[in-house]
């Protein structure tokens, strides 16, 4: 350790990393990656613990750029909730890359909620034909909270819509967004607001798809959807003739296509064939083109990658809280 080895808790990693300086590290970040200076490998995922005591899973996400490395290991049991811990827990240890000295540990939860929401955000920025207006949030949970965070605080967003199977939890999202200074509202149904909103983003755990599909009607190029769910293949929030209309338009973009095709299941149920999906570091590139095309949503699945965990621990390591 150094002297200067900073722990921060879960408060204190949120301070380091508001969500648009974020983006733009995540921005940054692609630059990197396209120039070959950053660089992490798949992540490992190893099964823990069993049925009687609680199972989990283990995952384990290195990276690195230039001048630093770090690791990201993250703990998952979808039981801990009734043990009255947290699903994931988990750390994020940041090293000098050339000297292997600890700088800091981050909180692993609050790094991989902000980062998820800002490279959402960042694609909303980058590719959303209407990026203001009115935004529709599927999903209650951890991640639907730090998207609207995301999006009010990097957009001019004027209103946002939320609908889960849970009302309670979609009622209390809405009172937050009142908080933040947006008009709010809960909806029942999706297809109810979709010709009013630009913006659409899903953060299920859904089994089945969570959006109308291509031939309901009510799908313009006007809209932008972040799919970020759906991160196992059992798992599907966007319907398939969704997928292939926006694949075929080359309006199917994702944050990185390492781990694609064992994660996206939405993608993987749809059959799209991966040279149709276009990754986030070449596609933000040719945004303005993006944007301008037409005949289908533009859709942007996101499954993570550890590089845009490294952002943040860029950003975290030069920003003071």
């Amino acid at each position: 350790m150094t002297a200067s080895f900073q722990p921060l808790d879960a408060a204190a990693t949120a301070a380091r990393l508001p969500y648009p300086e974020l983006a733009r590290a995540i921005a940054a970040m692609l630059g990197e990656l396209r120039d070959g200076t950053a660089m992490a490998p798949p992540r490992i995922a190893l099964p823990i613990g069993d049925a009687e005591r609680g199972a989990g899973t283990l995952l384990v996400m290195p990276a690195r750029n230039r001048d630093l490395v770090m690791t990201k290991n993250i703990t998952v049991h979808p039981g801990n909730p009734q043990r009255g811990l947290a699903t994931i827990l988990g750390e994020v240890l940041v090293a000098n890359a050339h000297t292997g000295e600890r700088v800091a540990m981050l909180d692993g939860p609050t790094v991989t909620g902000r980062r998820t929401a800002a490279v959402s955000l960042l694609a909303a920025q980058s590719f959303a034909p209407v990026p203001d207006g009115e935004l529709l949030i599927v999903g209650a949970g951890v991640q639907a909270e730090t998207h609207l965070e995301a999006f009010v605080d990097g957009l001019p967003v004027r209103k946002v819509w939320f609908q889960s199977r849970t009302r309670a939890k979609a009622e209390a999202l809405a009172a937050r967004a009142r908080e933040l200074g947006v008009a709010a509202e809960v909806v029942d149904e999706v297809a109810h607001v979709l010709p009013r909103v630009s913006m659409v983003v899903t953060v299920t755990s859904s089994r089945t798809a969570v959006l109308p599909d291509l031939d309901s009607g009510l799908w313009t190029e006007r809209h932008f959807i972040a799919a970020v769910g759906a991160f196992r293949p059992d798992m599907c929030e966007l319907p398939p003739r969704l997928c292939h209309a926006a694949a075929a338009s080359g309006r199917l973009l994702a944050d990185t296509l390492f781990g694609i095709e064992d994660e996206a299941g939405d993608l993987l149920q749809a059959g799209i064939d991966w040279a149709d999906v276009q990754p986030f570091e070449s596609a933000i590139l040719e945004a303005d083109a993006l944007r301008a095309r037409t005949r289908s949503p533009l859709v942007f699945k996101s499954v993570g990658y550890a590089l845009w965990d490294l952002a943040a621990c860029v950003l975290a390591s030069t920003r003071r809280g």
